[in-house]
């Protein structure tokens, strides 16, 4: 198989500088993994994720395994044992007015150094892509192992001095966050971040969202980790 050429970008977020990997033309076929995800069988993802997932197969990382080796090393620092975690096509499919508290508000996936996030896009800009913030309060972009009792207290405190967010999804800058970057989704764009900054999927047009991963905002994500 002849891949196209992948183009590369690595930009520093914010003022702590965590890194954020692009790359488009991953694949060459974006159509394929999105016939896949249509095939999928879809559950309810949790508490945390506002929206319905189904299993995926990480192994077409393969196609760029050098590339990614390169980005897990040269990039995030991860020379030994890097390894999928979790793998799975995702549908963001809640309405604004059920999400929970915490989905209204920027979130980190992991405290930890050695995990790095995955956001495979397989739509256009028209399904949203992903934006990264810094908390006010703390001035938090990151939240690492040392800064959680402190991050939690924050937001507690957040919650005591502007009330409860509004229902809907996060855009752009609040009371108590500021946007510090985002990534535009292309069909067949990674996003490669680690899983401590805070963040969150930019939905532009939340009466767009479905639960038909033909037409709702179909995404692949990953967690890659290793030391």
């Amino acid at each position: 198989m002849i891949l196209p050429d992948a183009t590369i970008t690595v930009e520093r977020l914010g003022r702590e500088g965590e890194p954020l990997v692009i790359i488009d033309n991953f694949t060459g076929q974006p159509e394929r993994l999105r016939q896949m995800g249509m095939a999928a069988q879809y559950h309810p993802a949790g508490v945390d994720y506002p929206g319905l997932r189904a299993l995926a197969d990480p192994s077409y990382l393969d196609l760029r395994r050098e590339l990614m080796m390169q980005v897990m090393s040269r990039v995030f620092g991860l020379t030994r044992g890097v390894h999928c975690e979790i793998a799975a096509f995702s549908l963001v499919t809640l309405p604004p007015e059920q999400l929970s508290v915490r989905q209204r508000i920027p979130h980190h996936d992991h405290s930890d150094a050695g995990r790095v996030a995955i956001m495979h896009y397989l739509g256009g800009p028209e399904t949203g892509g992903t934006a990264f913030y810094r908390h006010r309060r703390t001035g938090f972009e990151a939240i690492t192992p040392a800064r959680e009792s402190a991050f939690a207290a924050a937001l507690a405190e957040d919650e005591r001095e502007f009330g409860p967010p509004p229902p809907g999804y996060p855009m752009g800058d609040s009371a108590a966050y500021e946007q510090i970057g985002a990534v535009e989704a292309r069909p067949d764009r990674m996003a490669l971040y680690r899983g401590r900054q805070l963040h969150s999927g930019i939905i532009p047009d939340p009466a767009a969202l479905s639960e038909d991963p033909g037409s709702g905002r179909l995404t692949v994500n990953m967690f890659l980790y290793g030391s």
